[in-house]
């Protein structure tokens, strides 16, 4: 199996999961809060597809789907284009709001479709440029799509993990 496989199966993973976490969900369950400073699902699905999108259009040396296909004016969300989440204050994971789970699932459907078109441009020895030398050791194409894949399958998860817990309650 060649490393883009592995790397295409993974984000598929994320994808699968992100769906089981908001098909069929009653939208009301996107923005609440188990407790007052808990993340909601519509904000994890928002952050980890974000993320994603940013970090892979930035290695991919492409315009982000948020802006460059609209999805930041058809969030509306109040934060600057750049926003992703990371650094998110809980008062700004509450003004996250975002309830249609089909607007979630649309743009989380874009950008892996676009990370896939990427992956798949990749030969092994490319995952072994330098993406990010602002750590040491610097960052390589590979570890940073790794790294995305993990903290997504974490969001993601937890999102599935948070429906959950609001259905049974």
């Amino acid at each position: 199996m060649e490393s883009r496989d592995l790397l295409l199966t993974a984000y598929d993973n994320i994808e699968e999961v992100v769906r089981g976490a908001l098909e069929g969900i009653d939208p009301a369950l996107l923005t609440e809060r188990i407790d007052p400073e808990a993340n909601t699902i519509g904000w994890l699905v928002w952050h980890l597809t974000r993320v994603q999108d940013d970090h892979v259009a930035e290695v991919a040396g492409v315009e982000q789907a948020w802006t460059e296909a609209g999805w930041a004016d058809r969030f509306g969300l109040p934060f600057p284009p750049s926003a992703h989440g990371y650094g998110f204050s809980s008062e700004d994971v509450g003004r996250t709001k975002v309830t249609d789970p089909q607007l979630l699932l649309d743009y989380h459907a874009d950008v892996h479709g676009r990370t896939a078109a990427f992956i798949r441009t990749l030969e092994p020895a490319d995952l072994d440029r330098v993406v990010d030398r602002r750590w040491d050791p610097p960052v390589t194409l590979g570890v940073r799509l790794v790294s995305v894949i993990g903290d997504d399958l974490q969001h993601a998860g937890q999102a599935a993990l948070l429906r959950g817990l609001l259905e049974r309650r």
